[in-house]
């Protein structure tokens, strides 16, 4: 084979046969639409029990504004709260929100009814049985490792109920409406709505696994980028809880933030109380040190430059305590790196210099006018720090008053009708997608991993000609089925050729016979053996019938049944396996008395006989070629029906006596290499292989995609 020769032949076999591919696909098309209608009716059925899983949402704004009132100017800037949507959507995932609401609703407790497994739950649900338990406390001992318990109702109409753990140990006794308890378990049961020996599965799960449950079917996510519209959703199997839990978490997010913005409030509210008192006696001080000093000098009075230096004097304080307070409220907000906390440092430290100018310059005074400037100074700068405490003091009143933070809920949470979860039609034409899916990978890799013979060419491939492609019969399976009910059976009971002369496989017979008569002209001798691989791919059913349409052209014919250790011919031929060939091989019977007649003119038999124990050896006893010599003189044509050579070694014995050997295969069944392995196997043993007969040929819609020939069905119509 030339190099291009080798290349073509490697690209014809990566290509693909559509063809093929649509031929396999056509032949397994009662099992793709099997397997496609089990898959769409599990998807129907899953669709019809699937618990429907309903969802709730809610809306709330979250707007970015100052908190407290616009009025109070850089008093309220103070106080400005503004957060992006992505740090509101954590806050209301918090387990700081979500905790409240597993607090108040008790969802540390689950209780579930029991149903049958898988399909229990959504049968109660068509046939309405809707179990529940509501249960508003459930303590239990910090020592329990598996929290879950059994309640069942023991009286439906009293409410009664027993709990018992997972040891079948009653742990409490109870009555919906009272508590129930016993050492360190406590149990109120709300409502039941139960009949009596119905039960509940009851888990106590953490605080921490309720609120990551929580977190799992919580959904928080912003309506339009930059909107500060946050679109709430919950999901759950009842409608009225997943409402009651998802306005719990609005409620619980609203709260805080309201909190949250009059906290700062608060703090700086309770800097100015504790600083009120100190400044009041201060002021108290200074006014009676004044006084005092103006009874012992007679009320000294300022001049004018004195009482424009207490002037400036008196404004420089109130600056200096201003920024004081500021500083007090800035440090709750920055750190003293913050330009904001420089700044304000920076301004003290002027307004602290021009004060140490006025003291020096207050020095040049009479020693009276100073005492008396120093004083004044210190009762008006008392008196104006207590009057703006008290200014501020009022002005943070009203601000926390008046706090109603920066988030509004806009829609209450409110369920859908119609379940979410799960979409009823999508998982039907989803299961009968993957039905067929499936039905048809199952069939391509089938296909893939089959080595059994479906192609003729497959088998010339390896230099072994094909003579004949014997079809499938549907009337030698009914034969079949009669022969294991019936007890009297006849030749027509048992054999095709006589049974139905015109079936196909009986054509194909003749057609064989037509090339036997060719292929044995250049034999030694006119007996032909009949072998092959493996059992059980129609050897027997090929001999026997192929020896009746031979007898029918007028020829005289013997079959021998040489498989000494399992032949069954003698049921096709509706005769005695006894005498048979082990018994004359053995030296117990002579020829004569083998003979048998099936009941087809010109056509004799010869059984196996009982089964020796060592079958091999007596094919090589010299009475074997006597009786081959025998049959070769009287008879037309002598057809050997062998074992497999693969199993045993029987067929090469015959072979060496045989003039013309032919090889049955069973289509789908035998590999081509198993095929061409018995070929070198008779060939190693001196054994030319005549020809192959292919037998229980199928119809196959790939061999006929695939551009592989298959028979014809020309033949005269039969009365059944």
């Amino acid at each position: 084979m030339t190099i291009n020769q080798n290349i073509q032949a490697k690209q014809e076999s990566d290509e693909i046969d559509l063809g093929k591919l649509f031929g396999i696909l056509l032949d397994n098309r009662w099992s793709i639409i099997a397997l496609t209608f089990l898959f769409a009716i599990v998807g129907v059925i899953y669709a019809l029990l699937a618990t429907p899983v309903y969802k709730a949402d809610a809306l709330i704004q979250v707007e970015q504004k100052n908190s407290g009132m616009p009025a109070l100017g850089e008093m309220g800037e103070l106080f400005a709260s503004e957060s992006s949507s992505s740090t509101e959507i954590e806050i209301i995932k918090s387990r700081m929100i979500l905790g409240k609401t597993v607090d108040k609703l008790n969802l540390t407790t689950v209780a579930t009814p029991n149903y049958l497994p898988v399909i229990g739950k959504g049968l109660a649900r068509i046939q309405g049985v809707s179990n529940r338990v509501e249960i508003s406390r459930f303590d239990i001992p910090k020592y329990i490792d598996a929290p879950v318990f059994t309640l069942t109702v023991v009286d439906a109409e009293t409410g009664e109920y027993e709990l018992v753990d997972t040891n079948e140990r009653i742990v409490l006794n109870g009555k919906v409406g009272e508590i129930a308890q016993e050492g360190e378990f406590t149990l109120f049961v709300s409502s039941i709505s139960a009949e009596a020996n119905d039960s509940f599965t009851v888990v106590k799960r953490s605080r921490l696994d309720a609120i990551q449950s929580l977190q799992k079917n919580l959904s928080v996510s912003e309506r339009g980028k930059q909107t500060g519209i946050l679109q709430l959703s919950y999901e759950g199997e009842e409608r009225a809880d997943i409402e009651e839990i998802l306005n719990d978490i609005s409620q619980n997010y609203f709260l805080q933030n309201v909190a949250r913005n009059s906290a700062e409030a608060e703090n700086s509210l309770a800097f100015l109380r504790t600083h009120l008192p100190d400044i009041k006696t201060e002021l108290t001080a200074s006014e009676d040190m004044l006084n005092q000093f103006r009874q012992e000098n007679e009320s000294i009075d300022l001049g004018l430059e004195a009482k424009s230096t207490l002037d400036v004097m008196v404004k420089l304080e109130a600056q200096l305590n201003e920024l004081t307070f500021k500083e007090s409220e800035i440090s709750q907000r920055f750190t003293k790196e913050h330009p904001a906390y420089i700044a304000l440092l920076d301004k003290r430290q002027t307004l602290l210099g021009e004060r140490d100018r006025l003291n020096r310059q207050v020095q040049k005074l009479p020693k009276t006018q100073r005492e008396v400037l120093r004083l004044t100074r210190d009762v008006e700068v008392n008196q104006q720090i207590y009057v703006q405490l008290l200014n501020k003091v009022q002005e943070l009143n009203i601000m926390k008053a008046s706090t109603v933070g920066n988030v509004r809920i806009l829609d209450v949470a409110q369920s859908y009708t119609r379940a979410v979860k799960p979409k009823k039609s999508l998982i039907v034409v989803l299961a009968t997608l993957l039905g067929g899916m499936l039905a048809v990978a199952i069939a391509l890799l089938r296909a893939a991993f089959h080595r059994g013979v479906e192609n003729p060419d497959e088998i010339e491939s390896i230099g072994l000609p094909v003579y004949a492609s014997v079809p499938m019969s549907d009337w030698q399976i009914e034969l079949e089925k009669k022969q294991k009910s019936k007890k009297q059976l006849t030749v027509e009971d048992t054999l095709l050729a006589v049974s139905n002369p015109a079936d196909l496989s009986i054509e194909a017979l003749r057609s064989l016979r037509t090339s036997l008569h060719f292929a044995m002209m250049e034999a030694k001798n006119n007996i032909l053996m009949i072998s092959g691989p493996s059992p059980g791919i129609g050897k027997s059913f090929v001999s026997a019938n192929m020896a009746a349409v031979v007898a029918k052209s007028g020829s005289k014919v013997l079959v021998i049944d040489a498989d000494m250790r399992k032949g069954r011919m003698e049921k096709q031929m509706a005769v005695s396996h006894k005498p048979g060939l082990s018994d004359f091989l053995s030296g117990q019977t002579n020829i004569e008395s083998l003979l048998k007649q099936p009941g087809v003119e010109g056509l004799d038999f010869i059984g196996r006989g009982d089964v020796p124990p060592n079958p091999s050896e007596l094919l090589m006893h010299p009475r074997f070629k006597e009786l081959m010599d025998w049959a070769s003189k009287n008879y037309d044509i002598v057809i050997v029906d062998t074992p497999p050579i693969l199993a045993v070694t029987d067929p090469a014995i015959v072979g060496a006596h045989a003039g013309t050997t032919l090889l049955v295969g069973r289509f789908g069944q035998n590999a081509v290499k198993e095929i061409e392995i018995t070929k070198q196997r008779f060939e190693q043993n001196g054994i030319e292989v005549k020809g192959f007969i292919l037998n229980a040929v199928v119809r196959k819609a790939s061999s006929y995609y695939g551009g592989n020939y298959g028979y014809y069905n020309y033949s005269y119509e039969s009365q059944k």
